[in-house]
């Protein structure tokens, strides 16, 4: 994947925000609901907040879809499709646009696959998070490791490209036995895994349990040495990292994510979306409500659920672009960057990190943090943007 060859990318992000339980590690935007949803409701609202949102972006291409939650393997595929019309009928999509499904790993959810497969979908993503029983009871999921993989079973047969996530740096996780469930991931997994190490989130039951010393997570050098356990093998397996969380076989990159790290637009729609518009040639930050029901009454009354609307200075865009390109292999373009910040990198403190081996240049003219520079990714963007 060479950083100078990929071309702009619209992405459309369309938010579920139901969940059957929350993961106790969880601060997503998710919500349980014991009653019925009304999916026929929400739909409308979906096509309402699609309709307004393209009255302020029109004739976008849109590159890539991604149905992220909460749970969208809850909903039903006609409702899946009936969002992916609405998105179709307000702006071109792109003949072979990537169109992406989070999806729960369990058997009821995997029978709704050929639904999907046939609504448009034609890529998902299982939220499988560990292959043994003990651990997924611990992160507070409801399949079991057999389940999951079944569920990528299907998943295979159903889509010609799919993905799924593992966390890792998990209470009691010795190297071997994450090295042990990783390389059975990559014999299960096609061509794309997501690799994320447990973070304590604030606000989440995991947090109390940490602050009170129930919940014991590997220290900073055990889990710096899981870190480099993943990238080894990985490699090895030629699913590299292209993003620091992300691995991927050349080409087989998740294309909606890309748009987010390049720094492309996308448009957030449904309850807590964010998206990133050009609108009279100025980057706008919009965010939805996140409470569902009142996203709902908002756009039934408005038109759209957005409470955020702001213009980002050439400073934030500047901040973001480096924050989310510096995350990826390729690295950023520092011309892009100028035109973006108004104002060239710094070329000493390029210097400086190159002297201590965090940033290179990948003969092409892209910035790049190298494999050192990875585990101290954030003092490397704090030291560049100053």
């Amino acid at each position: 994947m060479s950083g100078a060859e990929h071309t702009e990318g619209f992405g459309v992000y369309l938010h579920w925000p139901f969940c059957l339980s929350k993961c106790p590690y969880c601060d997503f935007n998710s919500h349980v609901r014991h009653a019925a949803i009304d999916e026929t409701r929400f739909v409308r609202a979906f096509e309402a907040e699609i309709a307004s949102t393209v009255a302020r972006a029109p004739g976008r291409t849109v590159t890539s879809i991604f149905f992220g939650g909460g749970t969208p393997s809850l909903m039903q595929p006609a409702t899946v499709g009936a969002i992916l019309d609405a998105v179709g009928k307000h702006w071109t999509v792109a003949p072979d646009a990537e169109v992406t499904l989070e999806a729960n790993p369990t058997s009821v959810e995997a029978t709704r696959f050929a639904g999907y497969r046939a609504a448009g979908v034609n890529r998902v993503s299982l939220g499988v998070q560990a292959l043994d029983d003990g651990s997924l009871k611990s992160l507070g999921r409801l399949h079991t490791a057999r389940e999951a993989l079944d569920a990528v079973a299907i998943a295979r047969s159903a889509f010609g490209r799919y993905s799924f996530d593992l966390i890792y740096a998990r209470p009691g996780q010795t190297t071997a036995m994450w090295a042990a469930e990783l390389q059975q991931a990559i014999s299960e997994a096609a061509e794309h895994l997501s690799l994320y190490q447990l973070t304590i989130e604030p606000e989440t039951p995991f947090h109390a349990m940490h602050a009170a010393g129930k919940l014991v997570i590997p220290d900073d050098d055990n889990a710096r040495a899981l870190y480099d356990t993943t990238q080894e093998i990985c490699d090895r397996a030629g699913i590299p990292a292209y993003e620091i969380s992300n691995h991927a076989r050349p080409g087989s990159e998740c294309r909606h994510n890309l748009v987010y790290w390049r720094a492309h637009e996308y448009a957030g729609i449904g309850p807590g979306a964010h998206g990133r518009l050009d609108i009279d040639g100025y980057r706008r930050a919009i965010a939805t409500e996140k409470r569902p029901e009142s996203w709902l009454m908002r756009v039934e009354s408005l038109g759209n659920g957005v409470i955020t609307d702001d213009l980002l200075t050439r400073e934030e865009r500047a901040d973001e672009f480096l924050l989310m390109g510096l995350r990826l292999a390729e690295g950023i373009d520092p011309a892009r960057f100028a035109v973006v910040a108004g104002r060239p990198l710094d070329p000493l403190r390029i210097k400086q990190l190159s002297a201590q081996g965090f940033v290179e240049s990948d003969g092409q003219g892209f910035l790049r943090v190298t494999k050192a520079g990875f585990p101290v990714l954030d003092a490397v963007v704090a030291d560049l943007a100053a």
